[in-house]
């Protein structure tokens, strides 16, 4: 058990550490969980690294809300949102074949890092022409498609946030990293509330795991306010690549 829960805490570090500039973290973290405790139900290990996910996540908004004007409005209407749908996720992932997503998603993933990559003026701050009220409903709008995203199938969400918030609504990769870390608490913990009343929860690997999340979450987010949106948007477009290679791996080689 003591060299698994070794392997386990240097993923769950690296995992903090990637996930708190960001997001993607999930895409180290949970495959190196199944492969250390290949024995338990899959549904088990996906409760288990919630927990330092959470944390993690928990850390890093911390850091940033220092340093960081959030937007409560838009906020609380992308939250609230995205924690219900990430709950009907969870609910309803049993009874979906997430395999037959899979495609559609690596397809949007490599446009995006299409877009991102040519888009030099992309996750440097755009005014965009919305009302307080568009703004709102459009951070409702795309909350509830991601949370229930994040609850079905899960890697990639926390990007998934930062492009909504930067291509959408108009704010730099600082702004919607900070953001989509506070909207990645709600779909974690809704997600981690159906998964611990359900006992699908390892809380000896989980709480060590999030003791080294916290510490990764924290120099990453560190790491982000100090070089600022040009570091932030290689990042981002490492932890896409990364993303469209596991999910090409599952829909090609699978």
């Amino acid at each position: 058990m003591v060299q698994e829960l070794i392997l386990l805490c240097l993923a769950a570090f690296a995992a903090g550490f990637i996930d708190a500039i960001v997001g993607g973290g999930g895409l180290l973290q949970t495959p190196a969980t199944l492969l250390v405790l290949p024995h338990f139900p899959v549904a088990t290990i996906l409760g288990t690294v919630k927990i330092p996910s959470l944390a993690g996540t928990t850390v890093a908004a911390y850091k940033y809300a220092k340093q960081v004007k959030f937007n409560y409005k838009i906020l609380i209407a992308c939250v609230i949102t995205a924690l219900t749908a990430s709950l009907l996720g969870a609910f309803t992932v049993s009874k979906i074949n997430n395999a037959d997503i899979k495609p559609i998603i690596l397809v949007i993933l490599i446009l995006v890092g299409i877009y991102t990559y040519f888009n030099k003026q992309f996750g440097i701050h755009q005014q965009k022409e919305h009302s307080v009220k568009k703004q709102v409903l459009l951070a409702g709008f795309f909350g509830l498609i991601i949370g229930f995203y994040d609850g079905l199938i899960g890697p990639g969400t926390g990007s998934f946030l930062i492009l909504v918030f930067i291509a959408v609504l108009g704010f730099d990769f600082v702004g919607a990293s900070a953001h989509a870390k506070i909207v990645n608490i709600g779909t974690n913990l809704a997600a981690l509330i159906y998964f611990s009343f359900n006992g699908y929860v390892l809380y000896q690997y989980a709480i060590p795991m999030a003791i080294f999340n916290i510490i990764g979450s924290f120099f990453g987010a560190k790491l982000a306010l100090l070089k600022g949106n040009k570091f932030i948007r290689i990042f981002f477009l490492i932890v896409v690549f990364g993303t469209i290679l596991r999910f090409a791996w599952d829909v090609i080689i699978k």
